[in-house]
C-alpha cells in the first residue's frame, strides 16, 4: 500500500474511531437515567415494596434489561470507561517530548520525566507541528503524549493526553527542582514500577484528574519500594518521588527510611479537554475560573 494511501486509512479510521466515541459519549445523559431507574426498581423489588408511580410504564423495559445484565453491566457507565477501558491490560507506553527550541534545563527536565514514568520515550520535539506529533504516536502505539513546556528556562507546564481519543489535561507547573539542585543530592533512580499515591482528591473531578495521572504508570509489584506521590491542598498538587528502605529491629518494629529521588514540582490543573491535543474544537470538561467572586473560596478537586 502506497505510502499516502496508508496515511488516508490510518486518518479515516481515526475520524471514524472519534465519531463512535462521540456518538457513544451523546448516549450518556440517557443511560444514566437509565440507570437511576433500574436502581429504583431493583430496591423495590428487594423490598417488597410497591413499585413508584413514574416508572411503572417502563417497567417491562426495564425489567426485561436487568434480568439480562451480569455484575460487570450491572453498574453505570459513561465516555470514561471508554477512554480509560483497556487500563491495566497491558503497560502504557508513554511519549515524553518538550516544546519548540527547548532550553538545556528544559532538556533536562524532559530526560527526569523520562527516567520516572516506566516504558517512556523521549523524542526531540524538532520542528514537528502538534498534529504530526500526535499523528505519529498514534500510529506508534502510544497510550500516552506528555509534552513540557517552559518559559525563560523554567519548566512552567505540563501537558498529559491520552490517547487515541482523549482526555486531554493541562496542568502548570511552578517550583520545579531537578535531581541535581536536590539538597544533599539525589538518591540513585529506581527502575521499578513505582506505587502510586494520591492524596486528598475527593471530588468526582478530583477523581478524575487522578485517573488520568495515575495511568500514566504500570501496575507495581507488591514488594516495589519506590514511592511517587501526588498530593492535593487547595487544589495544587505537590508532586514527590520517594525510594524507601526497611531495617528490621529486635524489639519486632521496622524502621522505615524514606530518600528523595526526584524531580520534584507543585502543579494546578487549569484546563481537561475532551479530545487529543490537536482538536481545537473539542469540548471542555473543565476550565479553570480564577476571575470568578468565589474562586478563592472554592476547591474543585
Amino acid at each position: 500500500m502506497p505510502p499516502n494511501t496508508a496515511a488516508s486509512a490510518s486518518h479515516r479510521r481515526n475520524a471514524r474511531l472519534r465519531r463512535e466515541y462521540l456518538y457513544r459519549k451523546s448516549l450518556s445523559s440517557a443511560a444514566s437515567s437509565d440507570y437511576e431507574a433500574k436502581r429504583r426498581i431493583r430496591d423495590a423489588l428487594s423490598q417488597g415494596k410497591a413499585l413508584p408511580t413514574e416508572l411503572r410504564a417502563s417497567y417491562d423495559r426495564l425489567k426485561t434489561e436487568i434480568d439480562h445484565e451480569d455484575t460487570k453491566h450491572e453498574g453505570n457507565t459513561s465516555h470514561v470507561d471508554d477512554e480509560y477501558g483497556d487500563a491495566g491490560w497491558s503497560d502504557p507506553r508513554v511519549c515524553v517530548t518538550t516544546s519548540r527550541s527547548p532550553s538545556s534545563r528544559l532538556k533536562q527536565f524532559s530526560k527526569e520525566m523520562k527516567l520516572l514514568i516506566p516504558n517512556s520515550t523521549r523524542i526531540n520535539r524538532g520542528t514537528h507541528r502538534v498534529d504530526e506529533l500526535v499523528d505519529v504516536c498514534k500510529t506508534s502505539d502510544f497510550t500516552d503524549l506528555v509534552v513540557v513546556q517552559e518559559t525563560r528556562g523554567e519548566p512552567d507546564g505540563l501537558i498529559v493526553c491520552h490517547l487515541p481519543l482523549g482526555p486531554t489535561a493541562y496542568f502548570t507547573l511552578s517550583g520545579g527542582v531537578l535531581r541535581h539542585d536536590l539538597e544533599g543530592g539525589a538518591a540513585p533512580m529506581s527502575e521499578a514500577y513505582p506505587h502510586i499515591i494520591l492524596n486528598n482528591f475527593t471530588t468526582p473531578l478530583g477523581q478524575r484528574c487522578g485517573n488520568i495521572l495515575k495511568c500514566l504508570f504500570p501496575i507495581p509489584k507488591p514488594d516495589t519500594r519506590r514511592i511517587v506521590t501526588f498530593s492535593n491542598r487547595d487544589d495544587h498538587i505537590s508532586f514527590r518521588h520517594h525510594v524507601y528502605s526497611k531495617e528490621n529491629n529486635a524489639n519486632s518494629t521496622d524502621k522505615v527510611t524514606l530518600y528523595e529521588v526526584g524531580p520534584r514540582f507543585e502543579m494546578r490543573l487549569y484546563q481537561i479537554k475532551l479530545g487529543t491535543l490537536e482538536m481545537k474544537d473539542a469540548e471542555n470538561e473543565y476550565v479553570l475560573k480564577p476571575y470568578m467572586n468565589t474562586a478563592s473560596k472554592r476547591t474543585v478537586l
